[in-house]
This record gives C-alpha cells, sequence and structure tokens, in this order.
C-alpha cells in the first residue's frame, strides 16, 4: 500500500527508508532525544527502586519494556491521519508476518537482556552499572561489522576506542563501589550479569538494522513503531512468566506499603520507570532507522558520564578522577566519529571528476 503524501504532519511520521533528507535529520534529531532521555534516566530511576527497598528483578525488567501500550497513542494518532487522506480502507498497520516473526524473536531476547540489566541494577551503584552503556559499544560495532557489513573509517574507530577505553578508565574504581553488607560474590555476580547484558544488547542494535535491510517491506517510522511495540510486548511477555515464577504479583502490594520513599511514590516510580525506558527502546530503532546501529552506540556510550554526573548529584555517589578522564574520553570519541560522518558526508556531495564540466 503506497503511503500518503498529502499533510504535513503525516509526511513527517511516514519518511521512507529513502525520503526526504531534511525530515530524516529532524527524525535523527527527535529520537536522539528521546534516547538521551531514555538512556540517562533509566538507570537512575531503577536504581532509586532498589535503594529504598525494592527487591524484585523480574519486577524491574517487566517495567523496561512494559510500557509499550504508549505507543498506541502515536500510533492511532498516525492512522487517523491517514485514514483521513486514504478513507476508510486504509490499513491498520503495516507489519508483515515475516518482519512480525523478526520483531518476535528480538523481543524475546530483549526479554533476557531486561533481566541480567536489571539484576546488575539491583546490586551494583549506578556508576558502575553503567558501564553497560559504554562497554557495550565494543559489541555493537563488533557485531555491525559482521552483520550488516559496517564500514568504519579512522574517525569511527578512533571513536570506538576512545569510547571504550573510558568505560575501562570506569572501572577502575568499582572495587570501591560495593555496596554495603554485599559479599564479594554477589557483587561479582552482578557486575558479569551486566557485561552479559551488554554484549547481548550489543547483538540486538545491529540485528535490528539488519532486519531493516533485509525485510521486503518499505520502512517507514511508523513501521518502526510497530516493530517497538510487537518487540516491547513479547520481552515483556517473558519477564511476565518470571514474575509468576518469583510469585512477583503477590509481593507488589506488601512491597509498596514498605517502600522507603512510601507507596504512593513506588506506583509513580514504576510508571516513570516504564515511560522513560519506552524513550530508551525508541530512540535506539529510531536512530538506527534514521541512521545506523553503530550511531545508537556512540550516543549511548557518549551519555554515560552525563549518567555518571546525575548520579553524583542525585545519589551523592563520588566523583573519583576516573570519571572526569571518562567524561573527557566520551566528548573527545563523540566529536571525532560526528567529525568523520560530517566529512563523510561533504565528500559524497561533491561530483566525481569527470563529471565536472570542463572550462
Amino acid at each position: 500500500m503506497e503511503v500518503a503524501k498529502e499533510g504535513q504532519f503525516y509526511d513527517s511520521m511516514e519518511p521512507k527508508a529513502q525520503g526526504n533528507p531534511s525530515m530524516k535529520k529532524l527524525l535523527l534529531i527527535l529520537n536522539c532525544i528521546l534516547l538521551s532521555i531514555g538512556i540517562c534516566g533509566s538507570p537512575l530511576i531503577m536504581r532509586l527502586y532498589f535503594i529504598h527497598g525494592g527487591k524484585r528483578v523480574w519486577l524491574s525488567s517487566w517495567l523496561l519494556t512494559g510500557g509499550f501500550p504508549i505507543i498506541l497513542l502515536p500510533l492511532a494518532f498516525v492512522y487517523f491521519q491517514r485514514r483521513a487522506t486514504q478513507g476508510p480502507g486504509t490499513e491498520l498497520f503495516f507489519m508483515k508476518p515475516p518482519l512480525f516473526l523478526a520483531a518476535v524473536f528480538i523481543g524475546i531476547f530483549s526479554g533476557l537482556a531486561d533481566y541480567l540489566y536489571a539484576y546488575g541494577v539491583s546490586r551494583l551503584p549506578v556508576s558502575t552499572s553503567s558501564l553497560i552503556i559504554a562497554s557495550q559499544l565494543a559489541f555493537t560495532a563488533g557485531f555491525a561489522f559482521l552483520l550488516v557489513k559496517q564500514k568504519f573509517t579512522s574517525y569511527s574507530i578512533n571513536a570506538v576506542f576512545l569510547l571504550t577505553v573510558g568505560a575501562a578508565v570506569l572501572a577502575l574504581h568499582t572495587s570501591n563501589d560495593r555496596p554495603e553488607g554485599e559479599s564479594n560474590k554477589e557483587y561479582l555476580v552482578g557486575f558479569f550479569m551486566t557485561l552479559g547484558a551488554s554484549a547481548l544488547s550489543g547483538f540486538l542494535l545491529p540485528l535490528v538494522e539488519l532486519t531493516y535491510k533485509k525485510t521486503r517491506q518499505e520502512m517507514t517510522y511508523s513501521l518502526v513503531m510497530e516493530i517497538q511495540m510487537v518487540l516491547s510486548f513479547f520481552a515483556t511477555l517473558l519477564c511476565t512468566a518470571g514474575m509468576l515464577i518469583n510469585k512477583d504479583f503477590q509481593a507488589i502490594p506488601r512491597e509498596a506499603k514498605t517502600f522507603g520513599l512510601g507507596e504512593t511514590k513506588y506506583y509513580v516510580v514504576m510508571f516513570w520507570t516504564a515511560i522513560i525506558s519506552q524513550a530508551f527502546f525508541l530512540g535506539a530503532l529510531g536512530v538506527i532507522f534514521c541512521a545506523s546501529s553503530l550511531l545508537s552506540g556512540v550516543i549511548i556510550a557518549v551519555l554515560l558520564p552525563v549518567t555518571e554526573i546525575l548520579a553524583v548529584i542525585f545519589y551523592k555517589e563520588k566523583f573519583q578522577a576516573e570519571k572526569g578522564v571518562a567524561l573527557a574520553l566520551s566528548l573527545w570519541g563523540f566529536a571525532s566519529f560526528f567529525y568523520g560522518e560530517m566529512k563523510h558526508s561533504k565528500k559524497k556531495k561533491q561530483p566525481p571528476m569527470s563529471q565536472i564540466p570542463g572550462p
């Protein structure tokens, strides 16, 4: 079915894979903002749950994707815009069975990554658990090279190197971050579960990009939102099974009554965890749609020091020298990546020598 071309807002929500470049840049900026909100806010608010008495790992992992019904709001808006221009016969959803099955597969593994990540956050301070965000870049770069044949320039290689070194620098002070009353074994399990989540997430981002490229459907941003909804639904389904086995649903009312910030704020924390996490997932998928999985990984990595600084502000964590060095390396790597992209874009716009008219 052809995508309607009438209506400025509808066009903005339906740029095709090779559509309007300026509209795609606007969408890229929007998704970068969503990704930034999610990557900075999600670990902070999730840690708030554990700091004040929350103990349910499956519940926390469920919240990472459980807010998916909010995606129905922009999808419904775009549908009614489409219906107004195309008539009542317009399709409700664009997703075909092969793409649906791919989203289901990715969603199930996303649910597993959510559990590994939530377990790590439950055991580690924000300053340590945030390592997952930066170390993920190395995995993303490797899998992007293998799955989607990502081409690396000297600038992008430099960026990956600097951002990875920044994560390693932060790891230097992790031994001093072990929470009181937690054994070495529990701390190490949390650390390696976090790294496992990092590796799995680093695999899933290029897999999403591969899905976009291999699908026989023309990719639009509405289709990206549909993928996000299906992906989150099946990730949530996996976590729901874990909650049922662990009897988390029965424990929620009891846990709310003993929550350190009060019963009402317990549910407020849960609500905003779900909403902010949806911003992360939709932003990540949107950046992959508008650019690449590597750019998504770079943005995630460069925001690690921002999360560190926010943890210092809100949770009074110490700002060691390593965090300052990591911040400088991340900004350097980010600047290197975008300078390389700008240089590459200028080179692409230049006509070949054979096409330059002579005197």
